[in-house]
């Protein structure tokens, strides 16, 4: 018998339990030498006859025998050696087998694409044009003063809008005589078009005639009136309401005039101070599914900031035990509107007071913070989660706000200007007079507004003289219902020395999101920024009392804005961002102020509170925040990280910012130019006949978000889409369309230069026979923002049946970035394909896209003209990698040194192709494709990352959204023994009823608003309980990982207990792609956990996320303070009714409240 496998025979019976394909996954997994010496073993036991072929396979002749019971033990031995051989041997694969399949599938890919797309014809029909375009180097401090300069002219016809309807409104004011009885019919945006049970219009309602407009996001407006919002908790027939829309009639024709002198306009307002608001156009008003309008003007930010200068404000809150229930509950209410009323540009802190003085947020003790939306909602949190406790002394807590005002002063912090503490108590006992001599008499810097909280007054007459010695306003809350109105007239003391003076201050309000359009989906409208002016009663009578009518302006949508930085100047990388005065975003293409809750779309909490240092957080030093907050001008280098595709991707880039003020406003523009290929633009030119020709193509689309031709200022093109509006323009149709003359030179450039790619793509359709089944889309686009595409394969057959359509943002040009496709493009060698598969969660299903740069070079100079690709499926590829990933049966092993014939179907061998982030292209797990390599293999990744194969890559998100930590706010106090806990309790019992017998009149047996508002203050905090399943922001860290494509190939072996998993890796040529072979019988799970790319929460120490907090970053504060004016009538400080009581039990209750303390 010979000792060599080849044509070795032997005899063996078959057992009937223990058959040829029971043993060949262990015979698989052992060296052939090996599976030789067993073989030899039981060819000396002679029991049947095995025929092993050259080629390695074995097969059997039946011949019986009666020896089964030692073929029983002799099979035993041989499974139990291939097991212990299985842990000490080791599979081997073949490198040069993987290399020649990387290299035959580079091929197949490399052709399939070519032929597809065409690169190389594109690519030569650019370079015949070299020798007739210039190529430019942009120069980007010249760039970012022309953006300024236009922006500046844009918000400047904005103000001037605003100036005449303030200038209307006064005037209208001056000349109207208030009448308590006057009768006079407007039209309610609640009422109009409604009609009674007799077919009649309501009161106040009417026929008000709507149209779909274009301007106004296609809402049904009237463009030639104005009309009229009232809160539901304010009466629409209130004397002050009625004169106040007679008078505000006026201004219909300011709104009107206004909009022909600008149509670029949107919304145009005017908010009273008597809490009606006026619209243009107007619209129908939708109330909430409650049938309720919540939405109050004086309550929004442009109403705040026009009317008052900025403020800092110390909000005292008394937490003691009379405080229970429903006033508690009056104070959390109260405290939150005032929260409401701040912006950016004020300062804030809240200190609750009983028996001892505390912060709710003890990391604010002794300073004051910024008064933006995350610390307005941090501290309603906190707010929401004060208990009442102890006896109320108000001494020390008006001491500790001196302090804060007072230090923030001294040290230029703050807003430096206002200063205001707001007291909210249910009553004032003790001898206060000496905290306002020692802080703030004679000159009275401080203001002092106070809240007396529920139905008690015997405390009124205290309270009140607080407020009226510190020129502040007193008021009396006692239901919640009272709230809204209550808090507005602190604002209108704090507006007095302004409107005294007369100074009509224009204010710019951080980027917003209207609740009412958002609720509407007025998506392209969403953000935007307001800009503002108060308006006076210029009557010499009420002079002294400063009395502020309201305010008007109107509304500029941030993406109109952007839209004067047009993308094509600033190249495939490049961006231009705004901020304000305080370094807060206004517009930025990284900027995500939305977030999914479930199926829904909400707005962050902190969406107009996201700092430049969290968007370009490269710049560490904050030098780029620094200058612009500044106000100057200047240019600074970065090397960043650029996340793609949603944070999968990373980009190495240097950037250059070069950034300026944009004059009369508080923001600043910034724009940014990536080096290498963003340096360079170039222009070519063509002659419009011949442009014009090839832009009525059928397959070629423009970017329909860019402004070639300016459709929204006539009202007859504003149905026009951006193709339309330019062909009419070049046709002489509309000659006097506003065209950006060089956009179009590029375009029509483009067009021309691109036109034999319809042919040729056409040709290869039309050729059925030769077409691969599964490419799906050809593709390609140019820097001027045109797109061709071919489609091979019809809607019914396509999977991408979104690919390249209007909804498929990614892949499109929109006024924030250049298409995907074409991004990762121009960062690979132009003429190689790049090549990768959509994120699973597109649902753009199971695609694969070949991508390649085209440029072009003129001197030493080369610009990106654009990219051309292709989409097939993935079926495609992946029938095309298994028919080359499978050596033959008769594979010559002879000089193979490992598994041979090597077959990526063998249940122990597992092949993949990933790109080069990681990212499975190729799986035997069909569900793979997509998914990161390291969740599926950690071992391999593991190791790969070791060998230096990949690299990690940390990024970090500033504006991600975790699960909500709960807050624990307690004002109790340990019980220091059981006297002490008796006492207590006794304290607890003799303080309500006393409160009982005060509280207990006829007045208050007769409203019952105490039950009814209670009501809702149980829902109010049974909604928290559940605030743990909510995301609040939070910052992330997450990584990317990058493939070094200087190692192209390695192999190794990873030890995991009982076994070792051999790999091969092998850079597939021309390619972004690598392929991967893997040992797949061998388990490493419990070795080396799955790598995911799933974001981690950065956890912050209470000292370091205390100093995040309370730190004060570089702000521009604005230019004018009004907080002081000498003939303000500080007179005018509130009141109220007085509720009588009996002189016995009043003595008998303060005797008690003796006692009790």
């Amino acid at each position: 018998m010979s000792s060599a496998l080849t044509g070795f025979t032997l005899e063996v019976q078959e057992s009937p339990t223990l058959r040829q394909d029971k043993l060949a996954p262990f015979l698989a997994g052992a060296k052939r030498a090996t599976i030789a010496g067993l073989m030899r073993i039981v060819a000396a036991a002679g029991m049947t006859r095995w025929i092993w072929g050259n080629a390695g396979n074995a097969s059997k002749s039946d011949i019986s025998g009666p020896h089964r019971g030692r073929l029983m033990l002799l099979l035993w031995i041989i499974l139990s050696s291939s097991l212990c051989l299985m842990v000490e041997g080791q599979m081997k694969l073949s490198p040069e087998t993987v290399q020649q399949w990387a290299v035959s599938f580079g091929k197949e890919l490399t052709a399939l694409s070519a032929r597809y797309t065409g690169a190389k014809l594109l690519q030569k029909k650019y370079k015949d044009i070299e020798a007739v375009v210039k190529i430019e180097e942009v120069d980007g401090e010249e760039l970012v003063k022309k953006f300024a300069e236009e922006m500046e002219e844009m918000l400047g016809r904005k103000m001037k809008s605003v100036k005449r309807l303030a200038e209307a409104a006064e005037d209208a004011d001056l000349y109207h005589e208030y009448n308590e009885t006057l009768k006079f019919e407007y039209f309610n945006s609640m009422l109009i078009n409604k009609e009674d049970e007799d077919g009649n219009p309501v009161s106040l309602g009417g026929e008000f005639a709507l149209e779909k407009n274009e301007h106004f996001n296609k809402l049904p407006v009237n463009t030639q009136l104005s009309n009229i919002q009232v809160p539901t908790n304010v009466y629409n027939r209130d004397p002050d309401i009625l004169n106040g829309a007679y008078l505000s009639e006026a201004l219909n024709d300011v709104f009107i005039d206004n909009f022909q002198k600008d149509p670029t306009l949107t919304w145009q307002y005017f908010g009273s101070a008597a809490g009606f608001f006026r619209l243009y156009p107007g619209i129908q008003w939708i109330p909430d599914e409650n049938g309720v309008v919540t939405f109050d003007c004086r309550n929004r930010n442009w109403y705040i900031q026009a009317a008052t200068s900025p403020k800092d404000v110390v909000i005292v809150v008394d937490v003691s035990g009379s405080m229970k229930g429903l006033r508690l509950t009056i104070a959390k209410h109260t405290i939150n509107t005032i929260l409401d009323t701040l912006g950016e540009n004020d300062f804030v802190n809240i200190i609750a007071y009983s028996d001892y003085v505390r912060y709710v947020e003890p990391c604010f003790k002794g300073t004051l913070v910024q008064a933006d939306l995350d610390n307005r909602e941090h501290f309603k949190l906190l707010v929401d989660g004060l208990h009442v406790k102890g006896e109320g002394k108000v001494k020390n807590a008006m001491k500790e706000s001196f302090k804060i005002l007072n230090e923030a002063a001294a040290l230029g912090q703050g807003s430096l200007c206002n200063q205001a503490i707001m007291l909210i108590t249910d009553g004032a006992m003790e001898d206060f007079q000496s905290v306002f001599e020692e802080f703030n008499w004679p000159e009275r810097r401080v203001r002092v507004f106070t809240y007396l909280i529920g139905r008690e007054m015997t405390f009124a007459e205290n309270v009140k003289w607080i407020a009226c010695n510190n020129k502040g306003y007193y008021t009396h809350v006692s239901t919640l219902a009272d709230v809204q109105e209550n808090v507005m007239e602190y604002l209108h003391v704090l507006s007095r020395p302004m409107v005294i003076n007369h100074d009509h201050d224009i204010i710019w309000t951080e980027a917003y999101m209207d609740s009412v359009l958002f609720n509407t989906q007025a998506q392209s409208l969403l953000f935007m920024t307001s800009v503002a002016m108060p308006v006076f009663s210029k009557k010499k009578e009420t002079l002294s009392h400063g009395i502020l009518l309201g305010v008007v302006g109107t509304d500029v949508a941030l993406k109109e804005l952007m839209r004067l930085a047009p993308r094509y100047k600033l190249g495939v990388h490049g961006y231009a961002y705004l901020i304000t005065n305080n370094g807060y975003i206004l517009s930025h293409p990284d900027l995500r102020p939305l977030y999914k809750e479930g199926k829904m779309l909400k707005p962050k909490p902190n969406y107009n509170s996201v700092d430049l240092a969290e968007v370009e957080w490269e710049d560490t030093e904050e030098k780029l925040r620094t200058a612009m907050v500044k106000g100057e001008t200047g240019t600074l280098a970065l090397d960043v990280r650029a996340s793609l595709d949603k944070g999968r991707r990373v980009m190495f880039l240097k950037n250059d910012y070069f950034y300026t003020v944009i004059n009369e406003t508080p923001f600043s523009l910034g724009i940014v130019l990536t080096r290498g290929y963003g340096q360079y633009i170039f222009i070519g030119n063509v002659s419009v006949e011949e442009g014009l020709h090839d832009l009525l193509a059928p397959d070629l689309t423009i970017a329909s978000e860019w402004t070639y031709c300016e459709t929204d200022i006539d009202p007859a093109h504003r149905k026009l889409t951006q193709l339309q509006a330019v062909v009419r323009y070049l046709t002489g149709k509309e000659p006097d369309l506003e065209c950006d003359v060089q956009l179009l030179q590029q375009t029509l450039f483009d067009a021309v230069v691109t036109a034999p790619m319809e042919a040729y793509w056409t040709a290869l359709m039309l050729n059925t026979s030769g077409m691969d089944e599964g490419v799906e889309t050809a593709f390609l686009g140019t820097r001027s923002g045109l797109i061709r595409f071919q489609r091979y394969a019809g809607i019914e057959k396509r999977v991408a049946k979104s690919f390249l359509n209007s909804v498929d943002k990614e892949n499109m040009f929109t006024l924030d970035h250049f298409p995907v496709w074409y991004r990762r493009a121009s960062e690979y060698p132009a003429g190689q394909f790049l090549y990768y598969t959509p994120r699973q969660e597109t649902r753009a299903g199971r695609i694969f896209i070949a991508t390649t740069a085209i440029t072009v070079t003129v001197g030493k100079r080369t610009a990106i003209a654009g990219a051309i690709g292709v989409q097939m499926t993935l079926d495609l590829i992946e029938s095309k990698f298994w028919a080359i990933a499978s050596q033959p049966n008769d594979t010559d092993c002879s000089d193979t040194d490992g598994v041979c014939p090597l077959q990526c179907d063998r249940f122990d061998i597992a092949c993949y192709v990933i790109d080069n982030n990681g990212f499975i292209i190729i799986s035997k797990q069909r569900k793979d494709a997509g998914r990161f390599f390291g969740e599926v293999d950690g071992s391999v990744m593991t190791t790969l990352i070791r060998m230096g194969m990949f690299k990690r890559v940390s990024l970090f998100d500033y504006q991600a959204m975790c699960k909500m930590n709960l807050h624990s706010v307690s004002s109790a106090r340990p019980l220091l023994s059981p006297f002490y806990g008796l006492a207590s309790v006794l304290k607890w019992f003799l303080s309500n009823f006393l409160m009982f017998l005060l509280e207990f009149n006829i007045c208050g047996f007769w409203h019952m608003e105490h039950f009814a508002d209670a009501k809702p203050s149980f829902s109010v905090s049974s909604a928290h309980k559940k605030r743990g399943d909510n995301l609040q922001p939070c910052d992330t860290e997450y990584p990317s990982f990058v493939y070094e494509p200087s190692v192209k190939e390695t192999n190794s072996i990873i030890k995991c207990g009982r076994c070792q998993k051999m790999f091969v890796v092998q850079q597939i040529p021309d390619s972004n792609l690598l392929m991967l072979v893997v040992q797949a019988d061998c388990d490493c799970s419990r070795q080396y956990t799955p790598i995911t790319m799933a974001p981690e929460e950065v956890k912050y120490n209470a000292s370091v996320k205390c100093d995040r907090m309370r730190s004060q970053k570089i702000r521009r504060r604005p230019e004018s303070c009004h907080a002081y004016h000498p003939q303000e009538n500080a007179n005018d400080c509130g009141g109220a009714s007085v509720i009588s009581l009996s002189a016995a039990l009043f003595l008998t209750c303060l005797s008690f409240l003796t006692l009790v303390s």
